[in-house]
């Protein structure tokens, strides 16, 4: 059985790859609008990973591509249930981020 894998940090490089000036922040470090939370998780798309993600989060998973997640701004509505990715998306996701991360 294959189990899901909690992509911690696909959150935070989807904020990092967002232009400069979508982050602000004021003098005293605390930001000005709280962005929502929208956690991505690295998912098998077998019946028993589908059967896992049902029963912890309530609802069937909704897989996103790596170009659904660099495209989410954050006055999108914010997820009720964590997106699922497959690990292939993920290393799609990955060399986006990181050829983003070379060209600044």
């Amino acid at each position: 059985m294959r189990v899901f894998i909690p992509l911690v940090g696909l959150t935070a490089l989807a904020a990092a790859a967002l232009p400069a000036g979508m982050a602000s922040a004021d003098p005293t470090g605390q930001s000005e609008a709280r962005t929502p939370v929208r956690a991505v998780l690295i998912c098998a798309t077998d019946a028993a990973t589908r059967r896992a993600f049902t029963r912890e989060h309530g609802a069937t998973p909704v897989f996103v591509t790596a170009r659904e997640v660099l495209s989410v701004r954050p006055s999108d509505p914010a997820w009720t249930t964590p997106r699922c990715m497959t690990a292939r998306e993920h290393e799609r996701y990955r060399t986006a981020v990181n050829s983003y991360a070379s060209v600044r």
